[in-house]
């Protein structure tokens, strides 16, 4: 793959994975009108997407898009967790 290729590429993966953790939504809504859903799986993904985010940040050179794309994780991972408790 050429340097354009792989940019289209972390683009396209970025936006694909930060649309993974957004799709929490609807689970956080559900979980507030009372229909609570597991907590054990946004609580992975949060923790995974913590270790991810640390990877990008410490990585030399650092690594921003898996930083990026992993950081709405961790929040609505967080928030899909502490809501269906």
């Amino acid at each position: 793959m050429n340097e354009k290729q792989i940019r289209i590429l972390a683009v396209v993966a970025t936006v694909m994975a930060v649309g993974m953790y957004v799709a929490y939504i609807p689970q956080i809504a559900d979980n507030l009108a009372g229909h609570k859903g597991s907590p054990i799986q946004p609580l992975v993904a949060a923790v995974n997407c913590t270790l991810w985010v640390l990877y990008g940040l410490f990585k030399k050179p650092r690594d921003l898009p898996v930083a990026l794309a992993n950081a709405p994780g961790i929040v609505f991972g967080l928030v899909a967790f502490i809501t269906a408790l």
